[in-house]
């Protein structure tokens, strides 16, 4: 660990599966290894966490950084809250299940997403009502140019749907090395959104703790997302789409089932996989490729894919969406 190695093979290193090559790609497992790998790196470079977000249509061309920086310290606590700083190299899901396990309220909703720490704030990752960005205090990242270490407080990440800063306007600046979260010792329960109150009545809970939030939501996931241990795939492809009023009442004349919800700027925002499949889309397959049978927001690799195979039906499904309904699809997945 820790050195460059040549001509590396990525296809275990991204979740779809893809069969592509990196020039150089190397480990890190510390702050001063990564500062030295960027201080001696002159071509452009990816940073990689779970690469469960990411879909390669071509070999990289630089250099990979695979990001193992771990470690899980307390920085403040009280009776109510703890605050911890967590590496951004740690596994997303254990560290949901490690604050699950210890009472840490706050990001249950949010168990079996794939992908690391690092990852979470750049997609302000969400499911089930909750948004990474209300529990994040802040984002410690390294300036690749600099090799400085600058910290962004959650109003300097500028977070919004899937999106922040680390997407816009600072996107390809920063490595982030750590963030820090703010959890809750006495956990408020979110079970409104989905099927969560179904799967917890199901299970027989009446009263559930954060553990029963999180053992549901592992198991609607399970039974809606298939594993990318099994099938090539990124989580969901598309982001769900936002609209006005007016044409959400359009809509709504046409298709009165149309799921949509009420957005704090007054617009609306629409289910993307309800689109697809109301397209007639769910469960395609497209020679190596598709659209999964349970869920038509996810694309899958039924093994051989290309990158660009699952891009050019992405690009179809787009299509047809806006040709059926006038609502434009954006992709939540990273092409490279």
């Amino acid at each position: 660990m820790g050195e460059v190695s040549k001509n590396v093979s990525l296809k275990q290193f991204n979740t779809f599966g893809i069969e592509v090559q990196t020039n150089s790609f190397v480990e890190v497992n510390s702050i001063d290894k990564l500062k030295e790998v960027l201080k001696n790196n002159q071509s452009e470079i990816l940073i990689l966490g779970g690469g469960s977000n990411i879909l390669f249509t071509k070999d990289f061309a630089g250099l990979i950084i695979k990001n193992n920086i771990k470690g899980i310290d307390v920085v403040d606590e009280n009776d109510n809250e703890i605050t911890l700083k967590v590496g951004s190299g740690e596994v997303w899901h254990d560290f949901v299940i490690y604050c699950v396990n210890r009472n840490y309220g706050g990001i249950e909703n949010l168990s079996l997403i794939p992908g690391t720490v690092g990852a979470c704030p750049i997609q302000n990752i969400g499911a089930y009502g909750v948004e990474v960005k209300d529990v994040i205090e802040s984002v410690e990242a390294i300036d690749i140019k600099e090799l400085t270490t600058i910290s962004f407080s959650n109003k300097i990440c500028e977070f919004d749907y899937r999106s922040s800063i680390f997407k816009t306007s600072a996107k390809g600046k920063y490595v982030i090395t750590s963030v820090i979260f703010n959890l809750s010792k006495n956990p408020k329960i979110n079970t409104s959104y989905g099927a969560i109150e179904d799967e917890l009545k199901k299970t027989g809970v009446l009263k559930p703790s954060i553990i029963d939030v999180s053992n549901a939501v592992i198991n609607i996931r399970k039974s809606k997302l298939p594993n990318p241990n099994e099938i090539g795939n990124a989580g969901s492809f598309f982001k769900n789409p936002t609209v006005s009023f007016a044409k959400k009442i359009q809509l709504l004349s046409e298709y009165p089932s149309m799921p949509n919800y009420l957005q704090k700027d007054g617009s609306f925002k629409l289910a993307a996989g309800w689109l697809i499949e109301t397209c007639g889309l769910k469960g395609l397959q497209k020679g190596n490729c598709g659209i999964h049978k349970n869920q038509a927001l996810v694309l899958v690799n039924y093994g051989g894919s290309s990158g660009n195979e699952i891009l050019k039906l992405s690009e179809e499904i787009i299509e047809k969406v806006k040709s059926k309904f006038g609502v434009e699809l954006e992709r939540e997945v990273n092409i490279i």
